[in-house]
């Protein structure tokens, strides 16, 4: 379906996009997790450092230490990944009954071969690998002697230590995701309340399948005139208007366009590719499209009067240069014939790609170019849910056996808005999952500061230092890193703005509120990875931590 000409090739490049930037962001959660691993790993390491230092002297080799760590990091990672694969074959099997847009029922059995096991197997290893290597160091310069001679410590060093470092990244990596799951929720709400050049919102379309009902030739403007006339005496109803093809839904026309002076219409001398559609007079009220300049399109421009049309402004400028040549104005059609600009309206989006680029468009009185295509855009403050039964009725009371679809213009824009929903929820998903890794790693963190230094801010105690100083010696590292990691995700969030951009329509990491929401995230994040070790400290006796110690 991406091949040109085909309906898939306007999804083909958002798509690809959008795989792309999720596979790019489930690696960094991978990365995150290994750093977590990590760091827990060399926490674990200099924790076990005197059994280390004892098995030593008793004769163990290194390399049988390293072989006990690196199995206990692949038996870890191993069940983590055949955890994660069950997780993934539950989520595929609903991906595969999914229907996102009920109207077309489409079933894409999603069924993962022998291939994809096999890489999220070899995934899983090298995760376990890559954070079982970081505790090697610690363990091959164990000097067993001066660890047995000296006991356990309980101070922890000042130096920047790997444990920090891959802290560091696993924040910044939270960050970006963070910034990425925000970044998707604003684009969205941007998408919902964007220009589309119509008002979707307390609009209701109707499609009525007056060919399959068995209306032909002059048969169909009758009955359309019916229609709008019938719908508009309703109650409640404030204009009703007709389209061919209604913005942003699954049609579109597109036509070859030349300047008044073109003699020769062929396709390489046409001017512009313009988007078309059919519409009845009063569709510009009913569609919630302002008239800019001229005027719309009356029932007098039928079919014995000269041809008219009312542009977008791209397509004024593209052909004429600006709306004021525009204004009376003729171009003309692939068969030569001559149209009149007679109004001008605000561009729009017209396609279901919502993040295509501007076109131009025109919009042909139906009267003069008849189509059998019946969609009514309603245009009411009554609740849909009782203005759709009440359509219903009142168009079988025309023609019983006419089909006739309902819906809000909203849910007849689902397929429009779908890649960008889906953006926003799979985000969402991965923001939430570097959240936890972010709250999981800076606790570690602060967790084994904490309980490493117990003497010390018990002496600290004991000797009339206020909460707030213990505080500070217990978590200044901890927020300090976490400070980092923080603004470093940030800025990195900031500068993927293409990549971010190219998933969700509309999205920008530099909007004030996107970056003040991340701050105020992440500071909460770590309030809440903080919270426990700072109570842990503040609780602690001196006098009962010196007795035992």
């Amino acid at each position: 379906m991406s091949r040109p000409g085909l309906p898939g090739d306007i999804f083909a490049r958002p798509a690809r996009n959008f795989v792309t930037g999720l596979m790019l962001l489930a690696g960094l959660i991978l990365l995150a997790a290994c750093a977590n691993l990590g760091s827990l790993f060399s926490a674990r390491a200099a924790d076990r450092g005197r059994e280390v230092a004892l098995r030593l002297a008793l004769g163990a080799s290194r390399n049988r230490i390293l072989r006990t760590l690196f199995t206990e990091a692949a038996l870890i990672s191993l069940l983590g990944g055949a955890v994660g694969l069950w997780g993934s074959v539950v989520l595929l099997r609903l991906l595969s009954v999914w229907q996102p847009m009920p109207r077309f029922p489409i079933h894409v059995p999603v069924t993962p071969d022998a291939n994809v096991y096999a890489v999220a197997l070899i995934l899983a290893l090298l995760s376990g690998i890559l954070f079982g290597v970081v505790p090697v160091r610690q363990v091959l310069r164990v000097d067993a002697y001066q660890i047995v001679k000296a006991g356990a410590t309980g101070t922890a060093g000042r130096r920047v230590t790997l444990r920090d470092l891959l802290l560091v990244v696993q924040i910044a990596i939270c960050a970006v995701l963070v910034t990425s799951s925000m970044v998707a929720v604003r684009g969205l709400v941007r998408s919902l309340h964007g220009n589309f050049g119509f008002e979707p919102r307390n609009a209701v379309l109707v499609e009525a399948n007056l060919s399959m009902a068995g209306y032909s030739g002059d048969q169909v403007p009758v009955m359309q005139k019916r229609i709008l006339d019938a719908v508009g005496a309703m109650p409640g109803v404030k204009s009703v208007g007709l389209v061919d093809n209604p913005p942003l839904i699954e049609g579109w026309n597109l036509a070859l366009v030349f300047t008044d002076k073109t003699t020769d219409m062929r396709p390489a001398n046409a001017a512009a590719t313009s988007v078309h559609y059919t519409i009845s007079p009063g569709y510009f009220n009913a569609a919630g499209t302002p008239v800019l300049a001229g005027r719309g399109l009356s029932q007098h421009d039928d079919k014995n009067a000269p041809r008219v049309a009312v542009v977008n402004r791209l397509f004024a400028a593209g052909i004429f240069g600006s709306a004021a040549n525009a204004l009376g104005g003729h171009f003309k059609t692939k068969d030569g014939t001559r149209i009149q600009v007679v109004g001008i309206v605000e561009d729009g989006k017209y396609t279901t790609n919502i993040a295509e680029d501007p076109q131009p468009a025109m919009f042909l009185p139906i009267l003069q170019s008849p189509s059998v295509v019946t969609w009514l855009v309603v245009r009411s403050n009554r609740d849909p849910l009782q203005l759709g039964p009440a359509i219903r009725s009142t168009l079988r009371d025309l023609d019983s056996g006419l089909p006739v679809y309902i819906q809000t213009w909203i849910q007849g824009m689902d397929g429009a808005l779908f890649g960008t929903r889906v953006a926003t929820v799979s985000l969402g998903v991965l923001g939430v999952m570097g959240a936890m890794l972010s709250i999981t790693g800076i606790f570690g963190m602060a967790a084994y500061s904490v309980s490493k230094r117990l003497k010390e801010l018990g002496i600290r105690l004991a000797l009339g230092a206020q909460p707030k100083e213990v505080l500070q010696a217990a978590l200044g590292r901890a927020v300090k890193l976490l400070a980092l990691g923080s603004a470093t995700g940030l800025i990195l969030g900031v500068l993927a703005s293409q990549v971010l951009a190219a998933i969700v329509y509309q999205a920008s990491p530099r909007d004030p509120l996107v970056l003040g929401g991340v701050v105020l995230a992440m500071l909460l994040l770590g309030l809440l990875a903080t919270w426990i070790p700072a109570q842990r400290a503040l609780s602690l006796d001196p006098l009962k931590l010196l007795r035992e110690e």
